[in-house]
Formats: structure tokens, C-alpha cells, sequence
């Protein structure tokens, strides 16, 4: 049927207007680049502000800036502008604002490395905090000094781990956990589900952990702070303390309010007395290219993040699953990485306790196949356990912090029997079936001796046929040795080398140095990280892509999930995985979530 003239008339006014709009998309792109790099006084402060969740990677979207829409800081970004500042002569030393940051060990370790490289430069690390605890505390012992407003207070009162437990919360709904695992009295995950307090394995685990970290997080401070071990013990034992008792006793250089650490700065500076002290923040710092300060250039490192609980899919993050590690996007950038000819080496950078068996394996199949192509090495962050271990035990490389966790080879399967709980609300029901074990996953039976020995084949098979193989060919041991090191024991990193599971100690930067030397690339000169999976383009990612985009309901029940205390929404996140495992996939889980404070 023809179109009529009005028609053709709006079809022609419509396509103009979309031709507008794409033209001042570009239009605020162009202009945000250009207005995007900041001027750098000379003999400036920069200003970073260590605060919040602070996940390993966020992309950094032109068009965002643009439309003035805030975009959150990065580990990996904050990493970059201390790289950067380094080698600016326009930066003469470095302010860190310290507030609570979202990290654990292994990164904070990984960030003390970081500074303490800033340092080598010859330039000053100050280190300003309200309140600090321990992980605060730790992080500033690497600068030259540390101040606390007269008010503040120190609270480094030495470590404590937290486990939680939910049975007794299953318990009152009627609600019981049917679990076969591989190493019992380690792999002890559906503990939190089964127990109302540790097991021997777990507790046995955890203060190995604590004495590692206590002994690492003493010896930080009496080097920083030239002290002796056991004075810091006994600091430590003596604490909490107020600024002026923090002074006395030589944890901090002096009780000053903001003010006065600039002016101190100054000072330090050479700055006349009327001067003001020229500051540039981090957020503003971002904006600066590497490239302009000869870094980030040369040949291509890809550098793809796996961050969060392993799943199916595509990697996402909500408030209900947290941050998720997608094999789709996984494999698909691994794939491509290796494909790409004018890529070097791979640098998988792991921050994750594990998850589905099946994702994990399918991410390490496309990482062997890379491997055969050009190297690749792993980066852990703070943590790297189970599946997170599975996808890195293949690499040419393993890096990790001497606190990151690892290790964690074991695996289970557990589903939940509501019987009791469908008795309590008065719901009946009746399964009809055919064939012998139709009804292996019902929800209101626990599994038959049958069952559970079909069950228990079908996961000892992905323990001794797949797990503990690929680890023992990845890190050339014997399978014996590979299951010895296994039985679901989570590991530090310094225990982790010992035992041959890792390679180095250090950070992204060590895996890329390493990554470098392997690609046989000129260890005098930079290279330029590609992040793979390019990030999503930002309109795209601000509305949703069409699979993603939650309804109203959804929007509701997420925002109720964020006003929920952060133990509580952990437990909703654990309870996700609850689907998957009804179909009957395996978990390989960190045997708890460790919380050492």
C-alpha cells in the first residue's frame, strides 16, 4: 500500500530528528573529551579519596561525564592515578583522605605496594583520617606520615573474624538443607545452612587466617612505625586510643585538623607562607591520559576482570546477586582477546570466591585454548577461591598478595527440603513420576540412598575427574598432590606459594610485568591495557539492554534489598544460588565468607 504524503512527511521529520540527536550525542562525546583534561598546577597535591565499595573495575564513559552524571571510583582506576602521578612532574606529593574504603586484605595490601612505588619516586605520601580501624590504619602506615583531626580516634584493636550461620532461621520456616560435599571437614560452605557454629575444619582455617593476618598487620606497623613486634602487640592490646594518645605513643606524626596537614604540606612544598596549596582531586586527576604522561602505550596487554560470584550468562550486578562473573561474557572476551592478533598476552584479573562448577569449567576450556595462542596470567585480587581458583589454575602465571585467598579446591551440592515449611503455611502436595529418580530433585524429600549415591557419583566425578586433574596439569603436580592440597582448604597466598599453587606475590601491575617478560615484550617499556569485553556503550548500560531492564516489581523489591543491613543482603545472595542447584548444578564455593575486621 503506498504511503501517504503525511506520512512521508513525519517518517522524513523523524529521521531528521534522530539525525540530531546521534549528531549531538557525538557532539557532547567530542566536547566531553576535550574539556575532559584537566590543567595541573605545577607543584600540586593530588587528593585521593578512599572511600566507599570501590570495585575492581568500573568503565569510564565519556558521554556519562558529559551529561554530568557521577560515575563511581574503581580499585583499578585509583591504582592509575598513582601510577601516573608518579611519573607527573607536575604532582609533588599525594594527600590520601581515608574513609572507610571497601577493601579487603589482599587489595589493601595491594594498595600499600602501590603507594609505597609513588613513594620510590621521591615524592610524599600523607595519609589524613577521621576514625581509623585496623584495615584503615594498615593502609596509612605506607605513607610518610599520618594525621588525625585532634577529635579522631584509633581503633586498631587487633583482628576478628565473623561466620554466620541460618540454620536456626531454617529452622523456625521449616526449611532443612539436604548436602552432599567433597571434603567434609573443609569444603564446609553449606555449613551456614546445616550448623549453628563452626566445625573443626573451619575453625582450624580461620585462625590459621587470623594468625597470618595478625602477625602481617603487626610487622606492617612496627616497620613503618619503627617499633618492635611485640611494643606493637601490646599497642595493639592497649587500644582503642584518641589522637593525643595515638601521638604519644608514635602511631601517628600529630594530631591535626585538615587545615593544618595542608598547611603542613605546604611547608614540605617550599610554598610561600601566603600561598594557597594547589589540589587536584582524583576524580579530576582520572581525566588526565596516561598516554600524555607516557604510560598506558605500546603493544596491547588485554586485561579482562572477573569480579564476583560465578554463574551462567552474562556477568551482571544487582542487589539481589551482587556482582556476578558471567561465562558468556567470560569466554566471549577471552575468545576474542586470543583471536586478536595485535594482542600480546591475557591478564585475568580474579576477585572471586567461586560459584557454579559448569560456568567455571567453560571459562577455563576458552582460557586453555587462549593459552595455546599467547600467555596468559592471573592477577588475584582479595580472593580467588573454588571456581575462582578453577579459572585461574591453568594460567602460565599466578600472582597473588600474600593475603589474598585462594585455594578452596572442593565442591557440593545441596538442596533445600520444604516440607516442613509447606506444613506450616497448610500447603499439600503430590509428585506423579516415571522413572526410577524423576523425583531427585523434589522439595519436599530429602534424597533417597539412591539419590544421593547417583548424586554423590555425578560430584565426585567433577572433583577427581575435572577439578583436582586440571589443577595438578596447570601447577605440574601429581593428581595426589593436587587433591592433598584440595578437600576444599582455603589458603593465604603466602601459604598458597609455599604449597605451589601461585607463582608471585604482587598486584595487577607484577601480573603485567610478568605478562610482558612471557609475550618477550621490552621490560623498559610500557604497554597499553585493553580491557576486554569493551565496555558497554553508556546509553546502552544507563537504560538497560533489553534483557536486563527490570520491571517495576523488580525495581521495588531491589530497592527494599538495599535498605536491608549488608549481613542480611549477603545471606539473600547465598540463597540465589538456591535455583541453580535445584536443577542440580554443583557449587564451588569458598567454604564460608570470611569477614576479618
Amino acid at each position: 500500500m503506498a504511503m501517504s504524503k503525511t506520512s512521508k512527511v513525519f517518517l522524513l521529520l523523524g529521521g531528521v530528528f534522530l539525525l540530531l540527536v546521534i549528531l549531538g550525542v557525538i557532539a557532547l562525546i567530542v566536547a566531553s573529551r576535550s574539556m575532559g583534561q584537566p590543567t595541573v598546577a605545577s607543584n600540586s597535591v593530588l587528593i585521593l579519596n578512599l572511600s566507599g565499595e570501590l570495585p575492581d573495575y568500573v568503565a569510564e564513559e565519556p558521554l556519562a561525564k558529559a551529561l554530568g552524571i557521577r560515575q563511581p571510583q574503581s580499585f583499578s582506576s585509583l591504582l592509575t592515578q598513582l601510577r601516573k602521578a608518579k611519573v607527573d612532574n607536575r604532582i609533588s606529593a599525594v594527600l590520601l583522605d581515608i574513609d572507610f574504603p571497601g577493601l579487603g586484605w589482599g587489595k589493601a595490601d595491594e594498595l600499600r605496594d602501590a603507594i609505597k612505588d609513588f613513594r620510590a619516586s621521591g615524592k610524599p605520601v600523607y595519609a589524613y583520617m577521621e576514625i581509623g580501624t585496623n584495615k584503615e590504619y594498615h593502609i596509612a602506615t605506607a605513607a610518610d606520615k599520618i594525621f588525625l583531626p585532634p577529635s579522631g580516634d584509633i581503633y586498631v584493636n587487633g583482628l576478628a573474624a565473623e561466620a554466620m550461620f541460618y540454620k536456626g532461621s531454617l529452622d523456625k520456616l521449616g526449611v532443612e538443607m539436604d548436602v552432599i560435599q567433597i571434603g567434609p571437614k573443609y569444603k564446609n560452605a553449606p555449613d551456614q545452612y546445616t550448623k549453628t557454629s563452626m566445625g573443626d575444619g573451619q575453625r582450624e582455617v580461620i585462625n590459621a587466617l587470623l594468625d597470618e593476618f595478625f602477625g602481617r598487620f603487626t610487622a606492617g606497623i612496627a616497620e613503618a612505625r619503627k617499633k618492635d613486634v611485640n611494643d606493637v602487640k601490646a599497642l595493639i592490646d592497649g587500644a582503642p586510643y584518641n589522637a593525643k594518645q595515638a601521638k604519644e605513643l608514635g602511631l601517628i606524626d600529630d594530631a591535626f585538623y585538615r587545615e593544618q596537614v595542608e598547611a603542613e604540606l605546604k611547608t614540605r612544598l617550599g610554598y610561600k607562607e601566603n600561598d594557597k596549596l594547589r589540589t587536584i582531586t582524583g576524580g579530576n586527576y582520572r581525566d588526565v591520559p596516561s598516554d600524555s604522561l607516557g604510560l598506558n602505550n605500546g603493544e596491547k596487554v588485554a586485561v579482562i576482570y572477573a569480579s564476583g560470584a560465578i554463574t551462567g550468562g552474562r556477568s551482571s550486578s544487582g542487589p539481589l546477586s551482587g556482582e556476578t562473573v558471567g561465562s558468556d561474557t567470560i569466554v566471549s572476551a577471552v575468545t576474542d582477546a586470543a583471536n586478536d592478533s595485535s594482542v600480546k598476552a591475557i591478564v585475568l584479573r580474579v576477585d572471586s570466591g567461586g560459584g557454579s562448577a559448569l560456568a567455571s569449567d567453560l571459562m577455563w576450556y576458552a582460557l586453555e585454548n587462549a593459552k595455546a595462542k599467547k600467555p596468559v596470567v592471573v592477577s588475584m585480587g582479595d580472593v580467588a577461591a573454588s571456581g575462582g581458583y578453577y579459572i585461574a589454575c591453568n594460567a602460565n602465571k599466578i600472582v597473588a598478595e600474600p593475603a589474598t585467598i585462594t585455594g578452596s579446591i572442593g565442591i557440593f551440592v545441596l538442596k533445600p527440603n520444604i516440607k516442613g515449611f509447606y506444613d506450616w503455611i497448610g500447603v499439600s502436595n503430590e509428585y506423579t513420576m516415571r522413572g526410577k529418580n524423576a523425583g531427585i530433585f523434589r522439595a519436599t524429600e530429602n534424597w533417597s540412598p539412591e539419590e544421593r549415591s547417583r548424586m554423590e557419583a555425578q560430584i565426585s566425578s567433577v572433583y577427581y575427574d575435572s577439578f583436582v586433574p586440571k589443577v595438578a596439569k596447570g601447577r605440574n603436580m601429581t593428581n595426589e598432590e593436587a587433591n592433598s592440597l584440595g578437600q576444599g582448604r582455603v589458603w593465604t597466598g603466602t601459604q598458597a606459594k609455599a604449597n605451589g599453587l601461585i607463582d608471585e606475590f604482587g598486584g595487577l601491575e607484577k601480573a603485567i610485568d610478568i605478562a610482558k617478560e612471557l609475550a618477550q615484550l621490552p621490560a623498559d617499556k610500557d604497554v597499553r591495557r585493553v580491557v576486554f569485553p569493551a565496555p558497554r556503550p553508556f546509553l546502552e548500560e544507563y537504560f538497560g539492554a533489553e534483557e536486563t531492564q527490570m520491571t517495576a516489581d523488580q525495581k521495588a523489591q531491589a530497592a527494599l534489598l538495599e535498605s536491608l543491613p549488608r549481613d542480611v543482603r549477603r545471606a539473600f545472595r547465598f540463597t540465589s544460588m538456591l535455583d541453580k542447584m535445584q536443577r542440580g548444578e554443583a557449587m564451588m564455593l569458598m567454604p564460608f565468607e570470611l569477614s576479618i575486621k
